[in-house]
C-alpha cells in the first residue's frame, strides 16, 4: 500500500513494483525499476527515504528515519529479507544480507556486502568493496571481482522477479 502522510506523498519512478502487503508511507522516493517486497515497510514520517534506481527492498524489511537523519539507498542495491535500515546511507551496488541492522549515520561503501545478521552500529563508515561481518560489524576483507559481479547478478534477478510479479501475480483467495 502507498500512503500519503499529511502533505508527504511518496514519489515513484517508472516501472516500480510494490508488493500488495508492502507499505510505503510519507516522504519516500523510489527510483525507476526499484522494488519493495512483501511485508516491507518504508516509513518516511520524520525525514526522507530515498531509494535509487533498480534497487530492491526484500520481504519484511523495515526502513525508518528520525528527524534530521534521512536514509539514502543508492542505485542497484539489494536489501535482504528482514533487514532494519535506520537513518543511514547505503552506496550504489551494495548488498545488505538477511537480518542485518544498519543504524543512524552509518555508511556502507559502494559494492560492499554486509553479511547476514550483522550489526552496523551508529556512525560506522565502511569503504567500497568491503566484506562486512559480525556484531558489531567489522571489515573482514575486500571483495573479489567475482563477488562484486555476484552483487550485480542479485540485482538482475530481482529486476526479473519484479517483471514477473507485476504481470503475473493474482489473488486466488482472501
Amino acid at each position: 500500500m502507498i500512503y500519503q502522510l499529511g502533505d508527504q506523498i511518496p514519489q515513484l519512478g517508472e516501472d516500480v513494483y510494490i508488493a500488495p502487503s508492502a507499505d510505503v508511507i510519507g516522504s519516500v522516493s523510489l527510483g525507476a525499476r526499484s522494488s519493495v517486497w512483501f511485508g516491507a515497510v518504508l516509513r518516511g514520517d520524520n525525514d526522507q527515504i530515498s531509494v535509487g534506481a533498480r534497487s530492491n527492498i526484500q520481504d519484511n524489511t523495515v526502513i525508518h528515519v528520525d528527524a534530521g537523519i534521512p536514509v539514502t539507498i543508492g542505485d542497484d542495491v539489494s536489501i535482504g529479507h528482514s533487514v532494519v535500515i535506520h537513518g543511514c546511507t547505503i552506496c550504489d551496488k551494495a548488498l545488505i544480507g538477511n537480518g542485518a541492522v544498519v543504524l543512524d549515520f552509518a555508511e556502507i561503501g559502494e559494492s560492499s556486502l554486509v553479511g547476514a545478521n550483522a550489526l552496523v552500529t551508529e556512525r560506522k563508515r565502511f569503504p567500497a568493496r568491503s566484506l562486512i561481518l559480525g556484531s558489531p560489524a567489522k571489515v573482514v576483507r575486500e571483495l573479489t571481482d567475482e563477488e562484486v559481479e555476484q552483487l550485480s547478478r542479485n540485482v538482475e534477478s530481482y529486476l526479473n522477479k519484479a517483471k514477473r510479479y507485476r504481470t503475473g501475480l493474482q489473488l486466488v483467495s482472501s
